[in-house]
Order: structure tokens, then sequence, then C-alpha cells
């Protein structure tokens, strides 16, 4: 296993990040610096030279002036070493001490009080430029001595000054304290660097662990993808054949064979598309479509579909009261998230019952789901929503999923701006609640959803080409859309597809996106729209990894994940059929 080595002096990325560091407070400490310079004027205002005030004054604004140009440039000239920059960081700190050290010219001019004054001030300032210079001794050490020798000597001379012995006495007192205060700010300085050195060890340390994390998590994708894609490819073809199974005539003992088939395919599926939303999440190709709809409608459609898994387990799946108001959202992904808090509310609820409500408050719809379940733990509601974490379930029993369902809702509803909190307690239930926007406060413009575009026409007497270059696949395809009294034309790729001059023009071709060696469902598509512009095309994928969704998403093209689900499919081919000429992605067939 890698290790980071500590750091134990100024390296190269060290001194880099003094560089940077500089640079960055090269504007900010100057504006603190220079209160302090007007102060010190202020005192001397009236008593002093009005000209000997100023000209210190302006004196110290150029030097830090210069300073913060200097500072601000270093970092980018790459033609001077690090040591020549730092050399120079070191000069304009110290031009600055030299500077601000020439304040004590207005000391002749002071009364004792004021002198205590000013070096009160100009200790402040060597104090700041310990947090300044993060303790780094050569810039600090530059900085430090003009002011600490110059304010020494005016403060030895007062000792030297016959009369007034209480106050040379103060004097002397003041010259012990200012080098005790000295050899402190060095070791305060060094012992500043030394935490400095050891939080950039620890930040570079959590950088490498962040990257390594990073490159974990990006394998991890690659992983699922490619055993998604394996398992999908044979999972299609299964789901085709079963489907066109069941449509055969069957004994009694045939057919419940058949339907527990579909329901391990079924189940199998759910867990791959599962994979699949995160997939597509992280790819970032989930496209938000808000619409106004019914949304009591939408609750009622998917409570009843559900009704009879609660019933199986005992469980009353309540629905309340259901103001008839629209909601504004995408109701395509508000049902995604709607499925996956009802499915998980059932599936961890033991006895009692699933509540499903809907309120109407004065800042929108509030949709809750509530169960008498075991509830959750305090030290487990964020882990809940961790991709693969499952509470309750250590012996992974696959009945109980893939622990991806919270972790979906949470990103969903992120996607689409929807305000999501959780409350539950131990032995008593969990309540998730999702704050929906009034279709009446959506914009004008906005688009309204209706029934009838959920209905689609028969596919019968459809031409249908089918480009795949699995042999099992082509026939399950074959299978199913003749069993369905659909034409149905094959094509092992777009090589013969482009060779196949004879057949005629198809309504749709359905292309599988990974063909035999370089070729792909994108250039069939494209063969395709060159001798048939405007034909209507969707992509079929085992391939659930993210580049390959981007890939489809900037072709155009619709893309369905293996095993695709019969209904799916047929809804999918209507209406890829039936969209407008005008809108179909031109831009694929002029690659």
């Amino acid at each position: 296993m890698d290790t980071v080595a500590p750091l134990t002096g100024p390296s190269e990325l060290v001194e880099r990040e003094l560089l940077d560091l500089f640079a960055r407070r090269s504007w900010r400490v100057p504006l603190a610096v220079m209160f302090a310079a007007v102060l010190i004027a202020t005192l001397a205002w009236g008593k002093a030279p009005h000209g000997l005030t100023l000209g210190w004054v302006l004196a110290v604004a150029l030097t830090l002036a210069l300073r913060a140009a200097v500072l601000w440039r270093l970092p980018h000239l790459e033609r001077w070493s690090l040591k020549l920059r730092l050399r120079l960081v070191m000069l304009m700190y110290g031009l600055s001490g030299v500077a601000y050290a020439g304040s004590f010219a207005l000391w002749p001019y002071l009364g004792d009080l004021e002198r205590a004054v000013q070096s009160m001030f100009v200790l402040a300032v060597c104090a700041g430029g310990v947090v300044a210079q993060v303790g780094y001794l050569p810039v600090f050490t530059a900085y430090l001595l003009p002011l600490f020798l110059t304010m020494g000597v005016y403060w030895v001379e007062i000792l030297a000054t016959p009369g007034k012995p209480w106050w040379r006495g103060a004097a002397g007192v003041m010259a012990l304290l200012l080098s005790t205060y000295g050899v402190l700010m060095l070791a305060l300085a060094r012992d500043t660097y030394r935490l400095y050195l050891q939080n950039f060890d620890t930040r570079r340390e959590l950088s490498v662990a962040l990257e390594r994390a990073e490159a974990a998590n990006r394998a991890k994708t690659r992983f699922l993808a490619s055993a998604s894609h394996d398992l999908r490819q044979p999972m299609h073809t299964l789901t085709l054949f079963s489907a066109a199974l069941s449509m055969r005539p069957l004994d009694e003992r045939t057919r419940l064979i058949a339907q527990q088939m579909n329901t391990a395919l079924q189940a199998l599926g759910t867990q791959l598309d599962a994979l699949l939303d995160v997939s597509k999440l992280d790819a970032g190709v989930v496209a938000v479509k808000p619409v106004a709809f019914p949304l009591a409608q939408l609750l009622r459609r998917v409570a009843d579909e559900l009704e009879p898994l609660a019933r199986r387990k005992g469980l009353q799946l309540v629905v309340g009261a259901l103001p008839a108001e629209d909601g504004f959202t995408d109701p395509v992904l508000l049902e995604r998230v709607l499925r996956n808090l009802l499915d998980n509310a059932l599936k961890y609820t033991v006895q009692g019952s699933v509540r499903l409500d809907l309120r109407s408050t004065a800042t929108g719809l509030v949709l809750a789901i509530a169960d008498t379940g075991p509830g959750i733990p305090p030290d487990e509601r964020e882990r809940v929503f961790e991709e693969f974490y499952q509470l309750g379930n250590a012996e992974r029993d696959h009945r109980q999923g893939l622990g991806l369902g919270l972790s979906i809702v949470r990103r969903l509803a992120g996607l689409l701006q929807l305000d999501l909190a959780m409350r539950s307690e131990l032995g008593q239930g969990t309540e998730f609640t999702l704050h929906i926007p009034r279709a009446s406060e959506a914009p004008a413009s906005a688009a309204r959803a209706t029934a009838a575009e959920a209905e689609a026409p028969a596919v019968r007497g459809l031409h249908v080409l089918v480009v795949d270059d699995e042999d099992s696949v082509r026939q399950g395809m074959r299978t199913l859309l003749e069993g369905m009294g659909c034409q149905v034309s094959i094509a092992t790729g777009t090589a013969a597809l482009a060779e196949d001059l004879a057949a005629g023009r198809p309504d749709i071709v359905l292309a599988d996106f990974r063909l035999r060696g370089d070729d792909d469902g994108i250039a069939a598509v494209r063969c395709a729209r060159q001798r048939w512009p405007g034909v209507a095309a969707l992509l079929i994928s085992g391939d659930t990894a993210p580049a390959r969704l981007r890939e489809a998403d900037a072709a155009g093209l619709r893309l369905l994940h293996k095993p695709v689900a019969v209904d799916q499919l047929m809804r999918a081919i209507v209406e890829e059929v039936t969209r407008d000429t005008d809108a179909a992605p031109a831009h694929v067939s002029a690659a």
C-alpha cells in the first residue's frame, strides 16, 4: 500500500504553496498595517512637522503597494527559481519593516504616553506578522529586525537620558520586555510554521486519499457498468423469449411456470434498473421535464399498483385525502421517487400500515410517506442515503434489493430541486416528506401532461429493422415482434445494413449500441438515415457506463437498457414512430 512521506522541511511543494499564500494575502494584510500607520500619524499630528508625518505615511503606503504588487506576481514568474522568489519575498517584507520603523522619526516630537502607545502599535503589527507570514522565519525575521532594533535603540536612549529617574526605570523594564517579547515571538513563529508544515502534510495525505477514493469510485462505476452489460445481454434475450412464450397457448401448469419466470426476470430487472439509475445520474444525462399535472391522480395510480403487495404482507396502504391541485415537476422522475419511498416503506414495515398523504400549504404541496416500521437509529439516518447500504440486512437478502433506493431518491430530489426531509423515531416509524411546487406558481409557458400522451396505438403492421450482432437477441426480437404483428428485418451490423439494398424502408430501426468490433448502433442509425432520411430509431444496450450514456445523449438518440420490458419497448417504438419528423435528431445522419 502506498504511503505519503512526511515533509520535514521547505520542500518544493511547500515553497510553491508559500508563494501562493503570500500572493493571496498580498492585498489583504496591508490594510490592517496601513490602519495602524494612520493611528500613529494621528498621535503625531500637530506635534511633529506635517511634512515629516505625511512623508512617513506616504512611504509606508508606497512600500506596502510595491510589496503587494511583487508578491502577487511572484507565483507566475516560473522562469525564476523558487529560492530566488522567496528571497524577493524576504526583501519586500524587509523593506516594509524598514519603512514602518521610520515611524520612530516622529519619536522626538511625542510625549511619553504617545511613545508608549506608538510602541504598542508597532508590537501589534509585529504580532500580526506571525500570522500573516505563517511563521516562516526567513521572512518574519526580515520584517521583525528593523522594527525591534529601531524601537530598542530609542528605548535604550531613554535609559541614557539624565533626569526623570522613574521614567528611566520604566524604560529599562520596557527594554527588558522588548527583548523577552522578541524571543517569544520568534518561538511563536517557529511553532506556527511547524504547525503549518504538519497541516500541509495532512492536507497532502487527504488529497492523495481523496484521489484514491475517486479512482476507486471510477473503478466501481466501470465494474458495475461492465457487469451490468454482461448480465443484461442474456437477461434481455430471456425476457424476449419469455414474453413470446407467454403469448402462446399453454396448459395451466406451463403457464404458471412462465409466470414465475417472468416474475423472477422482473425482480432481477428491477435491481439492474437501480444500477442503471445510478449510472445515469453519474453521467448527468437525466433530463428534467417539468410539466403541470394532476398530482393526486399519479399518487392514486401508484398506490393502486402497490396495494396488492401491501395486502400480501398483511399491511394497510392508506391513502389520505388528496387535494385536487396540480403539481409542477417532472412526473416521470417524481413517480420514480414515490415508488422507491413506498417500496422501501413496505419492505421494512412488518405490521401496521404505510400512509400516503398530500397536504396543501402556503408554500406549495407536501407529499408525505409514513410507515409504522422499526424506525431508523439517529446514527444511521445519514448512512441510509449511501449507495449499497442497507439497515438490518447484514445477510444481504436479495429480496431486500441492493441498497440503492434512498440514494437514488436523494439524488433525484436534488435534481428536481425538491426539498426532501426525513423524520424517524425508533419503534414508531419513519416519515419522508417532499415539497412540490403548485402548477399555479409555474411559468405561464409551462406544459401540461395529459392522459392522452400515455395512450399508445398498437404496433401491429409496423416494419421494424433489428440491428444486433447476437443471434439469440435477433431471434428473440423477431419472435416477439412477429408475434405482435410486426414485419421484421434483420441486420448484423452497419456493413450488412449498407449492403442489403433490397430491404424496404422500415418504420423504425432498433439497433444494439455495442456491435461487433469497432461497429456500434450510432453508426448503424447514421447509415440507415443516409439511406432513409428521417427514419425513427432506438438504441438498445446493456452498457450502463456513464460515457456510453453521454454518447447516446450527444447523438440525440433515445437509449433503452436491457432487459427491456415488453410494454416499455412497445411504448418507446410507438413514441418514436409517431414523433414529428421535424423533431428527429437530424444531426445524427449528418455526422
